[in-house]
């Protein structure tokens, strides 16, 4: 009797749960085309900021002191401005040029072939079944590279699903959800998020009243051993979304793409095997000569605090420079080498071949770029953020529902304002005062931030980066949207949102370290 009714209800969850999905799917799709949506919403902030110009909020901004105010964007000034600053707001837009860069490199190296050979000599030595938990790690991993995950871990993990003979999206969505989604994961390797946020978090505990925040230091590793263990309860998150709930539902996704663009697993050639090896050690020895000249005390890669990992030391800023040149050089020895390469014009060929395939997202960008400059002129993200903060303050809830209203917070804030500092330099002038008070570390409460701001990256289609993985999804299905990628990861989404938290919940319960530095309570060993 049990098992039968077992049976039968198994289908009928899976049914229920795909065709939500394939509703959220329908819907998103049937959403005017990214480019006009981020114009639309640009228009919407216009006129919402100019009918909430004049009303008076008692909300303080941390920025300034003062009360917070609306600005009106169709003022004569505002928009004079907006309009003189249109080419810089679209040209100085950070993703662009990170996207741009970064494909010149991946450009000739998957024109000479060295990606897909490289690609076919590592999957034939790598079980399947562990496909999946490599490629979310692999995207964890990449945090170190600030933001090179998203233009070089989530298109390989198309790359690397479609030759194993798996769907493409199944990839992308693996590598998105560890790049993106598992964003405050470190891996036992720290991240440049990590003295940003301390920083912050420092500024926001020195306006507690208390005296004993006077003194009080964050270090930045005050999170560490938290993002660590993190990493690893992502990995298996991923590993079984994608291949027990995601893949599944694909299966009826038609791939349209191009064939002839589309990487295959057949055996290397004579000539692919001897390319690849004269281009694994040109990158060796590339990668070997970076690490002699970066590893001096001395040496001009390092920041003026002689940290190479420092958001602001010349190594982890030459990141996307770096995957250029690391590309570059091995793509073009391979294409020699393996006789894909006869002159440099088809190294240029390559160039302009990754150039010509960004033209759809250019476009996207440069209406996401003015949507987001003008949201941020507008002041109307900073008051959502702050009232939502000053609205949990006032519950006076217990801490640990206070621990997940953070998260909640700050996962639907994030729907909104995509930066990271951005919004825990707002929410976090509120909260970590307000938890000190009630004798809870700021160290706690910005962990509390770090999952809620993960956690939503891969649903919002206002984060930066989330048009080009749009792009790399209808390389393999044309008709792909924002509705497919929102409904594709909406499953990583929730399972983050409620596991991360559990497991918040349960270092603060079992008093695990939460970093170097960290303590529960404040002041610290109360």
């Amino acid at each position: 009797m049990t098992d039968a009714t077992t049976t039968t209800a198994a289908p009928l969850r899976q049914s229920w749960f795909n065709r939500t999905l394939n509703a959220i799917e329908r819907v998103g799709n049937k959403l005017p085309d990214p480019a006009i949506l981020f114009a639309l919403f640009m228009f919407t902030v216009w006129g919402i900021s100019w009918a909430l110009s004049g009303v008076s909020f008692n909300e303080i901004d941390p920025r300034n002191g003062k009360p917070i105010q609306i600005n009106n964007l169709l003022d004569g000034g505002a928009f004079t401005a907006f309009m003189a600053k249109l080419v810089s707001t679209f040209v100085s837009f950070p993703p662009l040029g990170v996207v741009l860069v970064a494909m010149l490199g991946l450009g000739v190296a998957e024109h000479t072939g060295f990606i897909n050979a490289g690609l076919r000599s590592i999957l034939a030595v790598t079980p399947k079944m562990l496909l999946t938990p490599v490629l979310v790690a692999v995207g964890i991993l990449s945090h170190v590279a600030v933001d090179a995950g998203y233009v070089l871990v989530i298109p390989l993990g198309a790359v690397i699903f479609y030759a194993a003979g798996r769907h493409p999206l199944a990839g992308i969505a693996a590598a998105f959800a560890g790049v993106s989604g598992g964003f405050s994961a470190s891996f036992f390797i720290p991240s440049s998020l990590d003295p940003l946020l301390a920083g912050l978090t420092q500024a926001s505990a020195r306006l507690s009243s208390n005296l004993a925040a006077t003194d009080l230091i964050i270090n930045p590793l005050n999170n560490f051993y938290f993002t660590s263990a993190s990493a690893i309860l992502i990995i298996f998150i991923g590993w079984f979304l994608t291949d027990k709930v995601i893949e599944p539902r694909l299966k009826n996704t038609a791939i349209d793409g191009d064939p002839a663009g589309l990487p295959t697993l057949d055996p290397l050639t004579p000539a692919e095997r001897r390319g690849l090896r004269f281009a694994v050690l040109a990158m060796l020895v590339s990668v070997g000569l970076l690490f002699i000249s970066a590893y001096p005390a001395t040496s001009a890669w390092r920041g003026t605090d002689t940290s190479l990992t420092h958001s602001s030391a010349p190594l982890m800023q030459s990141i996307v420079s770096l995957i250029l040149v690391l590309f570059l050089i091995p793509g073009v020895v391979y294409g020699y080498a393996a006789g894909t390469v006869k002159n440099h014009r088809d190294v240029i060929q390559g160039m302009s071949k990754a150039m010509s395939g960004m033209g759809y997202y250019i476009v996207m960008a440069f209406f996401c770029a003015q949507f987001i400059y003008a949201f941020g002129q507008s002041n109307l993200g900073a008051l959502l953020a702050i009232k939502g903060a000053g609205a949990l303050k006032e519950m006076a809830l217990p801490l640990g529902v206070t621990l997940v209203g953070i998260v909640i917070l700050t996962s639907l804030v994030n729907l909104l304002v995509g930066s990271a500092s951005a919004k825990w330099a707002l929410i976090g002038a509120v909260m970590v005062p307000m938890l000190m008070e009630l004798g809870v570390s700021p160290d706690l409460t910005q962990a509390a931030y770090r999952v809620g701001d993960s956690s939503t990256n891969i649903i919002t289609p206002l984060m930066p980066y989330f048009p080009l993985i749009v792009v790399f999804c209808q390389k393999y299905v044309k008709s792909t949207g924002i509705g497919t990628l929102i409904a594709l990861m909406l499953p990583f989404s929730i399972s983050l949102l409620v596991l991360w938290t559990a497991f918040l919940l349960c270092f603060w319960m079992f008093g695990i370290p939460l970093g170097i530095g960290a303590s529960y309570s404040f002041p610290a060993g109360v």
